[in-house]
């Protein structure tokens, strides 16, 4: 059993996440920061994948105090339980993931990721779990997951972490936030990344809905996987 996944991610009209600077450009509006907000308070868990998680160390806390109480009310803690998946896991033990809060902590690893480093985020009160030797396995990581009472799961990224879970059919359905600007960039981050699909590969979507979302001309499009024929391995 795993947890329902969606993804939540916002692209500029050429579907870069951000631009060949890579320094986190902006992109979603006042209206779609607010639309993730409360789609993250909807959450039992966020993940991020290593180069966000590393780079970015994002905090992936519910930053309202209305959302945080509407969660208490329903019997959930304020916050999400955080996920993260990084290949070494050399977090910043004193970071905004490690400590923003109050939020339980779950990191997969794989066995890259020294015993040292692994004792230092146990003691800070992290979950930490080795599902590989080079490579997360996105299998078991949700199957843990689903076993610590996590039932909505939102990715937010990156382009990597994005890719292997839609190739492992492990996606449910894609929020995408289309901003109305133009990045460009053969090497700015793309909404997946990794290997790629071949043509005959290609990951079907099936549309769910669309709306225009705000006088920026900003669209929200969000989409159902179709996973029948996925679990690309």
């Amino acid at each position: 059993m795993r947890p329902s996944v969606f993804i939540n991610v916002a692209i500029s009209a050429d579907g870069k996440m951000d631009t060949v600077e890579r320094k986190g450009a902006g992109i979603s509006s006042a209206s779609d920061k607010a639309r993730v907000l409360r789609l993250r308070a909807g959450a039992d868990a966020v993940m991020v994948g290593g180069h966000t998680l590393l780079d970015e160390d994002p905090k992936l806390t519910v930053k309202t105090a209305e959302l945080r109480e509407e969660r208490r009310a329903r019997g959930q803690p304020e916050n999400p339980l955080k996920v993260g998946v990084v290949t070494r896991a050399n977090l910043n033990p004193e970071g905004p993931f490690m400590n923003a809060g109050p939020a339980e902590r779950v990191i997969f690893t794989t066995s890259q990721t020294t015993a040292a480093q692994v004792a230092i985020l146990t003691e800070l009160g992290a979950q930490v779990f080795i599902l590989g030797e080079h490579k997360v396995n996105l299998h078991e990581a949700l199957e843990i997951l689903y076993s610590l009472g996590v039932r909505r799961l939102m990715v937010e990224g990156g382009g990597t972490l994005n890719f292997e879970l839609l190739r492992a059919g492990l996606v449910d359905e894609l929020y995408i936030y289309i901003a109305s600007k133009i990045f460009g960039g053969q090497s700015a981050p793309t909404l997946a990344a990794g290997v790629g699909f071949v043509e005959g590969e290609a990951l079907p979507l099936e549309l769910l809905d669309t709306c225009v979302l705000d006088q920026e001309g900003g669209v929200l499009i969000r989409y159902r996987v179709n996973n029948q024929i996925s679990d690309r391995g």
